[in-house]
């Protein structure tokens, strides 16, 4: 049965699960699987924007994934803190071509690229660890915020906080829908996130123990074990 939350209504999706960028995990493969199934599945731009096609094998994995779902679908774009910086330009500009309505952000200062983003009128869910950051987030633009306790395998800040305490303080002090990420693979664990007050649920780690998941079956078997 279909689950109506301001997430599924905002992005037309059948089940407020969105699968969360992993890096070397969400290729189209992945991605369509997840939006098949109801949810909305995320293409990892960091993955697969590099030499020597660089953005040009972020059309491509679009593209191929179009070609596997007609159902909404995003991308993730992670802002790191390297000595070389990855092309985000030509990774957003690909974005504006090929008509992606849905990013996930992540990392550091999102503001230059949220305002860019908004400006070509997608919607934007910027992964936070702490509510005064997420309240920055909303105040750049953002429109969902996906708040990462510290018991998130894909955890990108320092904040040691987990989510129940975080997604408390979080319906408290927000002025913009959040979903809860970290630590959560069942429908009972959906069910108490969207009891805290989530819109939903973004989750990694659960969506490396399937089929389409492009890493060793060990670590498969060792998630479920």
């Amino acid at each position: 049965m279909p689950l109506k939350t301001k997430l599924t209504e905002a992005l037309g999706i059948k089940y407020p699960v969105i699968q969360g960028g992993m890096h070397y995990v969400g290729y189209a493969e992945m991605a369509a699987a997840v939006s098949n199934a109801g949810g909305l599945g995320i293409i990892t731009a960091l993955t697969v924007a590099q030499p020597p096609k660089g953005k040009e094998a972020l059309r491509e994995e679009i593209q191929k994934c179009r070609k596997l779902t007609d159902k909404p679908f995003g991308v993730n774009i992670t802002l790191l803190p390297v000595g070389v910086p990855p092309d985000y330009e030509g990774i957003i500009q690909v974005l504006v071509e090929e008509g992606i309505k849905v990013v996930e952000t992540a990392g550091r200062n999102p503001e230059q690229v949220i305002k860019t983003l908004k400006s070509h009128g997608m919607f934007v869910i910027h992964k936070c660890v702490a509510v005064r950051h997420a309240q920055t987030a909303a105040r750049m633009g953002a429109d969902f915020i996906s708040m990462d306790g510290f018991d998130c395998g894909g955890h990108p800040g320092e904040e040691d906080v987990g989510n129940w305490v975080l997604l408390a303080q979080a319906a408290q002090e927000l002025k913009i829908p959040f979903v809860a990420s970290g630590g959560a693979a069942t429908g009972s664990q959906l069910a108490a996130a969207l009891a805290m007050g989530a819109e939903g649920l973004n989750m990694g780690t659960r969506f490396m123990a399937t089929v389409e998941a492009p890493i060793h079956q060990n670590i498969k078997e060792a998630l479920v074990k």
